[in-house]
């Protein structure tokens, strides 16, 4: 549950009360499948089973707030990444104006210092020389990526 926002422990805790008739503080297994389409992932039954099999430890067949969580916590983790993934793809779109797939080395370090004017131009040198190691002067979405994402 520490990976997931107010936002999102809201959503599932919602969902969760919707399910929750009896007021008991758990839901049946039976349930998750359900909610899990309700917040838009749609799981094949096999899968469903594995998921559930690792969170409800004790096989009780129900699972209380905090194993929902940390099981529907999944797909909105996975979300999130998708989200950055897609900001960060229309990002270098908006660099690469020719639209030929990368983008020089110098718009990246324009890129970098926007982010960060802390950052002193040695150390800018430094990255660009790790990140561009074929020493082409370009960068490719993947590697924009890798290094917009820490990798």
């Amino acid at each position: 549950m520490e990976d997931l926002n107010k936002e999102q422990v809201s959503q599932l805790k919602m969902a969760f009360d919707a399910f929750d008739h009896e007021k008991r503080g758990c839901i049946s297994t039976d349930m998750v499948g359900t909610i899990l389409v309700m917040l838009g992932h749609e799981l094949n039954d096999e899968t469903l089973r594995q998921i559930i099999a690792e969170v409800d430890v004790d096989a009780s067949g129900e699972l209380e707030f905090g194993e929902f969580c940390t099981l529907a916590g999944r797909f909105l983790v996975e979300e999130d990444t998708e989200a950055m993934a897609q900001e960060l793809r229309e990002a270098f779109r908006l660099y690469d104006k020719e639209g030929n797939g990368y983008i020089t080395t110098e718009v990246f370090r324009d890129i970098l210092h926007e982010l960060d004017d802390q950052i002193p131009p040695e150390e800018l040198d430094l990255m660009i020389e790790e990140i561009d190691t074929d020493g082409s002067g370009t960068l490719d979405f993947d590697e924009f990526m890798a290094v917009m994402k820490g990798e």
